[in-house]
């Protein structure tokens, strides 16, 4: 072996000595940086015509552990997820307000139902009056304000969506660039680790916003897989971008490198933009539409034992509420039993004028003489029976009957047994002629429709729906054309048509329209039909979708007029079997007062909303209901994110241990390193030498 070889061989020594030691000095320095990975130097012998010829650093590479990667990233998807939920449920949870406390949104009814208890003993206190009307007030506001704010929350997960987009396109483009200089590095086994290290702390944070897939080429390049099959990495980054829908929130779509957008929702199933997905689309619609559920019901049973009361004096004028149906013969028509309307004067508080309407005769009974009526006729006919003594009309909807100054009216259903009854609702209560509590919209969705009726609806329009899996994964979007039939038994053979097998629609004896699958949730994208020229559409008639029934919570007042006089509050009920001449109103009668106070009690039937089952529950039960299950949401999406945070640290643990630098392990390879390196540079030092003395001796 000559001179030139052995000092090649021990240059080659030195040098990989020195590479050696500049990566243990790059592991202790960094021993402390959170994220740093430690590095190996991997080095091979060199040979030439099977001599050796030293040593050379054949890559510095990253200790890295590939399957505790994947667990790392799988349980940041998840604490992403749970995290967001969690937070979500918290802030909903607050806007209801502490459940143990009296002020809590969940206890309110209850003050006014023991109001109304007080003021059925002394329906006379005007105190007392003003006392039950504030509070009914501020129950509703309450409501809407509680709705507004989950409305807003939902706003706020689709802008903090849409945020996100420019967060992972900017993550996306990084991670792509930082592939090219380990691509470089590594062809040219120079150090591509600290382009490594900071590529995988991009993609660690990556895997917070949605599920991904790593894999590592041989050349060092990464690729990535999001959520099912969607490539986010591969030629090239790919491109999300957010498209706003006709529901007012945004879609996300992901574009891959050289592909077409696919919609993301649909393909991830952890990750912040998943929860924010969920939240938005499916947790905060459910909660909701739960408040719906029970401010309606409550609004109804108040509304349902106001209608069957008076006041005293009884009002001049009964102004109805909004039906949803444009025709008469479609709004009165269903009805069965009888009812009595009285006029009475409103000073002695004596009937002046009384009429039976017997919707099983289809007769309007005054003072011995029956006037046959129609549905189409019906406010004709009633006029044309009391004479002018009272006066209907019927607009936009909504029924209206008025007396002239010093005479009030009211409404009897026991006093000519059976009792009128539509969709379990009296004459007075379905048409809204007496209620405490108005709407501006629909706000009961039992319409009284039966299969044989017309639906009314305008040939031309369209109802779209979304429909998703139970994980709010989305299925399909159909639409649905207003049937050529005009029967509802048409219109509902169109809708399970549509829908196929994912659910089915079934009009209930109430004339409740409902979906109902143990599979799919429904959402309206959007709803151009009309029931008549300028009505209302299908989706806000029927309350199709937890979006349409949440508008409800909206819309609720306590009467004007009752805001500006507590006497007009209905504590009295109307008492037919006086004599003629005698009061049939009583300022002392507190009858209506006692059915106001057990309004908590009465049962009524609830849709699904949320986690709470459709079925028979009192409002006080049901309050009961919605309180547990908020709660129990809450405090399972706190869970799930201690779970998933404990998930996450125990697998940034694992990775840690297998990846962080030990600096004993460290300080052995110095000592190692650092002998290599003295052995090496001693022998270019002895061939130096020895070349000196070889010049010696031919000179």
């Amino acid at each position: 072996m000559s001179l030139s070889s052995i000092l090649g061989i021990a240059s080659s020594g030195v040098a990989t000595a020195q590479t050696s030691l500049r990566t243990v000095a790059d592991n202790i320095s960094n021993v402390n940086t959170k994220g740093y990975v430690r590095k190996i130097v991997e080095q091979t012998s060199l040979t030439s015509d099977g001599r050796g010829q030293g040593v050379a650093v054949d890559r510095i590479r990253q200790a890295a552990d590939a399957y505790l990667e994947r667990a790392a990233y799988t349980a940041s998807g998840n604490l992403g997820e749970a995290a967001t939920l969690a937070r979500g449920f918290d802030q909903a949870q607050g806007l209801f307000g502490d459940p143990s406390s009296d002020t809590s949104f969940f206890n309110q009814l209850d003050s006014i139902y023991s109001g109304f208890n007080v003021a059925s003993a002394s329906p006379s206190s005007g105190l007392g009056r003003s006392q039950i009307v504030l509070d009914l007030r501020n129950f509703l506001s309450d409501s809407a304000r509680i709705n507004s704010s989950i409305r807003d929350l939902r706003s706020e997960a689709d802008t903090q969506l849409t945020n996100n987009v420019e967060t992972v396109n900017n993550l996306l483009k990084a991670i792509s660039s930082l592939n090219t200089d380990i691509v470089q590095g590594n062809l040219t086994n120079g150090d591509a680790t600290g382009s490594e290290s900071l590529q995988r702390e991009m993609i660690k944070k990556l895997s917070s916003y949605m599920d991904i897939k790593v894999t590592t080429r041989p050349t060092g390049e990464v690729r990535i897989i999001g959520g099912d099959s969607i490539t986010l990495i591969g030629e090239g980054p790919a491109q999300l971008s957010s498209v706003l829908q006709p529901s007012g929130f945004n879609d996300i779509f992901v574009t891959p490198s050289g592909g077409s957008a696919i919609l993301l929702k649909n393909r991830i199933s952890s990750g912040e933009m998943f929860g924010l997905t969920q939240l938005r689309d499916k947790e905060l619609p459910s909660l909701m539409n739960q408040l719906g559920e029970y401010v309606s019901h409550a609004t109804e049973e108040l509304n349902r034992a106001h209608n069957s009361s008076s006041s005293v004096p009884a009002p001049q004028t009964l102004a109805g509420r909004p039906t949803g149906f444009l025709d008469q013969a479609t709004a009165f028509s269903n009805f069965t039993g009888k009812t009595t309307f009285a006029v009475l004067n409103s000073t002695s508080s004596a009937v002046v004028k009384s009429a039976v309407i017997d919707f099983g005769a289809a007769t309007i009974t005054v003072g011995g003489v029956a006037t046959a009526f129609t549905p189409g006729s019906f406010v004709a006919d009633f006029n044309t029976a009391l004479g002018g003594t009272a006066t209907a009309s019927f607009t936009n909807g909504a029924l209206s009957v008025t007396t002239a100054a010093g005479q009030g009216l009211a409404f009897d259903d026991g006093n000519a047994p059976p009792a009128s009854s539509k969709a379990g609702k009296t004459f007075s209560h379905f048409m809204g002629l007496n209620d405490l509590v108005t709407s501006t919209g629909i706000s009961t969705y039992d319409t009284g429709l039966t299969a044989a009726n017309n639906h009314g609806f305008v040939a031309g329009g369209q109802i779209a729906f979304d429909l998703t899996d139970p994980t709010g994964q989305h299925l399909v979007d159909i639409t649905v054309p207003v049937p050529a039939g005009p029967l509802m038994s048409d219109l509902v053979t169109a809708l399970n048509t549509g829908v196929g097998g994912y659910g089915t629609f079934a009009l209930d004896a109430k004339g409740r329209l409902n979906f109902s699958s143990t599979t799919t949730n429904l959402a309206i994208q959007s709803d151009t039909t009309q029931r008549g020229t300028g009505g209302v559409s299908m989706s806000a008639l029927f309350g199709i979708g937890d979006v349409q029934r949440s508008l409800r919570t909206d819309q609720y007042s306590v009467r004007a007029d009752i805001v500006q006089d507590g006497k007009y509050l209905a504590l009295a009920q109307l008492d037919l079997t006086v004599a003629a001449g005698q009061p049939a109103l009583k300022v002392g009668n507190g009858e209506g007062g006692k059915l106001l106070a057990n309004a908590g009690a009465a049962t009524a039937s609830f849709d699904k909303a949320g986690t709470i089952s459709s079925g028979t529950y009192s409002i006080s039960d049901y309050a009961a209901q919605f309180a547990g299950s908020l709660a129990r949401s809450s405090a399972q999406a706190e869970n799930a994110r201690k779970s998933a945070d404990a998930v996450n640290t125990a697998a940034e643990d694992r990775r840690s241990k297998a990846e962080d630098v030990n600096i004993d392990d460290e300080l052995i390879k110095l000592t190692t390193y650092q002998q290599a390196f003295n052995a090496s540079a001693r022998m270019v030092k002895a061939a130096g030498e020895l070349y000196d003395v070889l010049l010696a001796m031919v000179n």
